[in-house]
Formats: C-alpha cells, sequence, structure tokens
C-alpha cells in the first residue's frame, strides 16, 4: 500500500502548481518564436484557450519575475532566465515522455499524461525516468 502524503508533499505539490503556469508559458512563448519569429498575446490566447486579459495577467506576472520582456504593441521577449527555463520545461517533459513510451504508453496517451506530469516529478524521480528510458532506447 502506498504511503500516504504528508504535509511537506502536499506543500510541494502546491508550489509545483504554482509555476506550473509560468512554465508552461515560458514554453509556449519559446515555441512560437522559434517557428514563427515572434509571440504575440493573441497567439497564446488561441494556445491555451484562454481570453488576451487572462494572458495579459501571466505574462505582466513573468515579466515581475524576469522571464519576459514586453512593450505595448509588441511582441513578448524571453529573457535569458526565461530561455533557460523553457528549455529545462523542455528537457524535462521530453524525459516523461520517453519513460512512458519505454513502460508501453501509447504515443498519443503519452503525450497528454507528460504535460501535466513533468510539472510535478522530483529530480530524483526524473533521473531514473531517464536511465529507464535511455536503456529502452526512447
Amino acid at each position: 500500500m502506498a504511503k500516504r502524503p504528508t504535509r511537506a508533499g502536499f506543500e510541494r505539490t502546491r508550489n509545483d502548481h504554482a509555476s506550473e503556469t509560468a512554465e508552461d508559458y515560458v514554453e509556449a512563448i519559446d515555441d512560437m518564436i522559434a517557428a514563427r519569429g515572434e509571440c504575440r498575446v493573441t497567439q497564446l490566447a488561441a494556445q491555451f484557450g484562454v481570453s488576451h486579459v487572462t494572458v495579459l495577467k501571466v505574462v505582466r506576472r513573468l515579466e515581475r519575475d524576469g522571464l519576459v520582456t514586453t512593450e505595448p504593441r509588441k511582441p513578448i521577449k524571453l529573457t535569458r532566465s526565461g530561455k533557460r527555463l523553457a528549455n529545462r520545461c523542455r528537457e524535462r517533459h521530453d524525459i516523461v515522455y520517453r519513460f512512458l513510451l519505454a513502460i508501453g504508453v501509447s504515443e498519443r496517451v503519452a503525450a497528454i499524461d507528460s504535460e501535466g506530469i513533468e510539472h510535478h516529478v522530483s529530480p530524483a524521480t526524473l533521473k531514473r525516468m531517464r536511465a529507464i528510458a535511455d536503456s529502452a532506447g526512447h
């Protein structure tokens, strides 16, 4: 039987949820810049299925946290810190996805599940997931 989460476990989950939106946004911004040469608020709103106002609130928080820079009616730009975070998120996502494939999960389900799992996996677990994915050739 699995051990019940402790107070520390619940606290970590709350912290993970708090950073999840920032991580999703910097990764999306980086992807859009790579694919289209720029990232606009309207593009993020369409991708995440949220309002323009919601995106503006998140982008303001990202700017406050030093992850993006913005100017009125200009594309959103990642700072060096934002780019580093996007790269770490992409790597973590890739490891979780490859691990899920290695244990026999379908590509479709692995793509969906890895999006949520990536935000909550500890460095120790991620290290083991990487080892398993690598040994399975994924």
